[in-house]
Order: structure tokens, then sequence, then C-alpha cells
């Protein structure tokens, strides 16, 4: 059952009244009365039901989200994750759709991004690549009212309202601990395959895994970034090339999407050394590649929270309403082969 009101002023001690103030973002609450608060909020996982109150002024959200046309699994996961969001429009009153761009593409996403500001939507939520025009649209529509969530991919700099999507250095960290500890004392290269550095995320998770190689793990030396643009085939060959140039791979860091290319190269690789691999995402693939041995480590972000986490916000926004952070935060899970969900 969905946690309540209740559950929130029962956890922290306080009021029903309290409790409405800190969801309402309303004075007279003392400051750590709004920290217990905040934190049984997040400790219970309560989601704020802002449906029924736009039930009661029968209002629809028309919202837009904006993706990459890539054939990944990953934005695979995030497409029909949105259309299950538009499954549920009637009860959530929203109405959806998708607009897909070339991938990776500031002009693509720019002309996408002008065109709706004459629609006037209620929100966009859009897998950001990160360039100066891009900022400069997201600007505009935000000052023509517009809200804007980022998702998977942030935008800083610009006036976005809400970023959806893990902390991507504390990732690329989390990745490079992970990778270091498998290899304990080993001597070696670590190859490490991005999609694009345009994208905001990819960069900051080779930022986190580079900074924390070096300081914990001076015995690993990192390569030249494959940049295999999220595509199965670029990265299968990409992969495939780098292990049989580079004997002394003994690593794999897989950042961004294009998995199912990197489990083929691994599987067809004619060298026996053992390899160590941990990647993002767990999709159909990466799940198999887990159970086989193939992969380590997967580090995930979950498709379906961010883009519900994306709808509530901008209809938060379009109400005038504060977002309290820790409900909205998105969580990164870590996967073995031993505690697949």
């Amino acid at each position: 059952m969905r946690p309540t009101v209740h559950d929130i002023a029962a956890a922290a001690g306080v009021s029903l009244a309290t409790v409405d103030r800190v969801l309402n973002q309303r004075p007279g609450v003392r400051r750590i009365t709004r920290e217990k608060v905040e934190t049984a909020i997040r400790e219970i996982g309560y989601v704020r039901d802002v449906a029924a109150a736009n039930l009661a002024k029968s209002r629809t959200y028309p919202l837009v989200f904006i993706l990459p046309a890539s054939d990944n699994s990953f934005m695979h996961g995030l497409h029909a994750e949105i259309r299950e969001a538009m499954i549920r429009s009637p009860s959530e009153r929203t109405s959806i759709r998708t607009v897909e761009v070339a991938a990776f593409n500031p002009a693509a996403l720019v002309t996408a991004l002008e065109k709706l500001a004459d629609e006037r939507p209620a929100g966009v939520a859009l897998v950001a690549t990160d360039a100066p025009e891009v900022v400069a649209a997201v600007d505009k529509l935000v000052t023509d009212g517009i809200p804007v969530v980022t998702l998977v991919s942030d935008l800083t700099g610009s006036r976005r309202h809400h970023y959806a999507g893990v902390d991507n250095i504390a990732a690329g960290r989390t990745a490079a601990r992970l990778l270091g500890r498998f290899l304990g004392d080993a001597k070696g290269e670590v190859a490490v395959l991005a999609g694009s550095m345009l994208v905001r995320d990819h960069r900051e998770r080779l930022e986190g895994f580079a900074a924390l190689m070096a300081q914990e793990f001076p015995k690993l030396s990192i390569l030249p970034v494959l940049e295999g643009r999220d595509d199965p085939e670029l990265a299968h060959m990409l992969v495939a090339d780098v292990l049989s140039k580079h004997e002394r791979v003994i690593g794999i860091y897989s950042l961004g999407a294009g998995n199912r290319g990197l489990v083929r190269a691994l599987k067809e690789r004619a060298s026996s050394r053992p390899l160590t691999v941990v990647a993002h995402e767990l999709t159909v693939h990466t799940r198999a590649a887990l159970i086989d041995g193939t992969i380590d480590a997967i580090l995930n972000q979950n498709a379906g929270h961010e883009v519900r986490s994306a709808i509530r916000v901008l209809k938060a926004k379009a109400d005038g309403l504060a977002v309290i952070d820790a409900q909205e935060r998105i969580r990164l899970d870590i996967f073995l082969k031993d505690n697949l969900p």
C-alpha cells in the first residue's frame, strides 16, 4: 500500500498540519522539524499524489518528451516507460507525446525545442545534448513560462527546472571502485566505452571514474575513450579492435549504451585472458551477460522512476508548486549475478 501523509506524520512524530505545511512549502515550521518530515518522506518512499487535486480542477497537462533516436536497449526501455505513462494519462490528467531527434545532434534538438515554443505545452522533458545552443533554447522556453526537466543527461548552466537522473560523477566513481576492487593488485590497462562526450552524463561518469582510478588504483591505466555513439555495431567494432591491439587490457568500463555490441565482442574474442567488465543499465542483454559471467557488475538507473519523476515535477511546476527533492532523488542500483531482481 502506498504511504500516506498519516504515515509521514507518524514517522516524523508531527501533526498532519505540519506535514501539510512542509509538503506545500508554507512557513511556520522550524528547520529541524522540516528536516524530520523530509527525512520521513524519503525513508518511507512517499510520493505526493497531485492527481487528486488536478481532478478537482479538471485540468489536463499536455507534456512532451524529447528523446534521441537510438537503437540501444536503454532508450527502448525509456520509450516503454513513457508509453506506460500514456496509458495512465486519463487518471493522471496528462496528454503525453514523444518527439524523436537525431542522437548527439545539438542542431536537431534545438529545432525541436523551438517548435515547442509555439505549441506552449504544460511542460517539456528532454535527454539533453550539452551545447551552448541547446542551453539557449531551453532558457528561452523557461523565459516563456514553459517548465523544462532534463532526463538522464543534465544541462547544467541552463535554467531548466529539474534534473531527473542519477548523480553521474558518483556513478563513475562507483564503477572505478568496483573495477579496482575486482582486479585487486593487478597491473594493466582499462578500456572505456562511451556513447559520446557531447552528453554530460557520459562526461561526468568518465570524470568520476578517472579521478578515483588515479587516486586509488594507480596500477591501472585508462586508454583513450572509445566513442561508440550508443550504436551496438560501432561498439562491437571498437571493442574488438582495442582488444586485438592492446594485450594489457584487463578491465572494461562501459559507461553508455551499445552494450549489445560490447557483449558480442567479448564473446567473440580469441584470447583467453580474463577480463573484468563493469557496465551501465540492466537490460535483457546485460542481464544475460551478468548471468553467464561476461559482465561482472551493472550500474542501473530506473527509467520508470525517471519518467514518473519528470511528470510529477512538470505538473508541479505548471501549478506553481514546490518540488520536494527527497522524493525525486533517483537511486543508483548495483547488480551482480547474485542479486538480480
